[in-house]
């Protein structure tokens, strides 16, 4: 759990010595509004065309996984944040790969609610709360939208549904390794967990569009086998903003 005076993460999340398993954590593709620039949270944009696209490509990479560190068979589940942006992408990685994969829909993998800023474009945040985004952007630990989520609220509920998949995977039937597929700041929360990084770092774990973390545990500990990748997003690259969104960083919206 995190340290609210400080935003330090006092340990990474429990884990079974005798797990051996991994996690793949995928962001949704671009939305609707990732496209128009606006801060998202926990409203309920679906896909634009692009990021459909973008989903369909993770989905193949994820299907057939050569060179990637992920065990060759099918994953135990595809667990998703219910929003559409997820659930969406999720589904098209889960019928990438036959037989049908499970997918859980899991309400503590929401994006961060994002408040008075939820539907706003960038610059009128930025008009309207210069320093209250100023502050999100340097300090993230105790600054956040007014009405929105802080940080420490959502590790509190990231952590559960963490603890509750390597539960699933450690005393399931299936195979150990399961697919998360969430939103930005839920992803970033996720890795600082299992890792145990302090959440004052939050913006320095950037996760892009349709990219893929691979996390693995072993003997108790989490290890980040890979972080961020796009390789298989290449057939957009003749897309200037395909390759703009996929980079991430939309200057504190999430």
């Amino acid at each position: 759990m995190a340290d609210q005076a400080d935003g330090v993460a006092a340990a990474p999340l429990a884990l079974p010595a005798t797990l051996d398993a991994t996690l793949v954590l995928v962001r949704h593709g671009e939305s609707t509004w990732v496209a128009e620039g606006r801060f998202q949270g926990r409203a309920d944009p679906p896909l634009s065309e692009l990021g459909e696209a973008q989903a369909r490509l993770v989905a193949q990479r994820l299907a057939r996984p050569v060179g990637l560190p992920i065990p060759d068979r099918p994953p135990a589940a595809v667990w998703h944040s219910p929003l559409r942006r997820t659930a969406d992408t999720a589904l098209l990685i889960a019928a990438g790969r036959p037989p049908a994969i499970a997918l859980h829909g899991v309400e503590d993998l929401i994006e961060l609610g994002q408040g008075e800023w939820e539907g706003l474009l960038h610059s009128e945040v930025s008009a309207r709360w210069p320093s209250e985004l100023a502050r999100w952007r340097s300090d993230p630990t105790s600054a956040y939208a007014p009405a929105g989520e802080s940080l420490a609220a959502a590790a509190t509920r990231v952590e559960r549904a963490l603890a509750e998949l390597v539960h699933q995977l450690a005393t399931g039937d299936e195979a150990p390794w399961a697919i998360v597929v969430a939103h930005d700041g839920i992803l970033r929360l996720a890795l600082m967990t299992l890792l145990g990084v302090p959440h004052r770092r939050f913006w320095s774990f950037p996760f892009n569009l349709c990219a893929i973390t691979i996390i693995t545990l072993a003997t108790g500990v989490a290890n980040l086998r890979a972080h961020n990748l796009t390789d298989h997003l290449a057939p957009l690259s003749a897309d200037d903003r395909g390759q703009a969104e996929a980079r991430g960083d939309r200057g504190g919206a999430l």
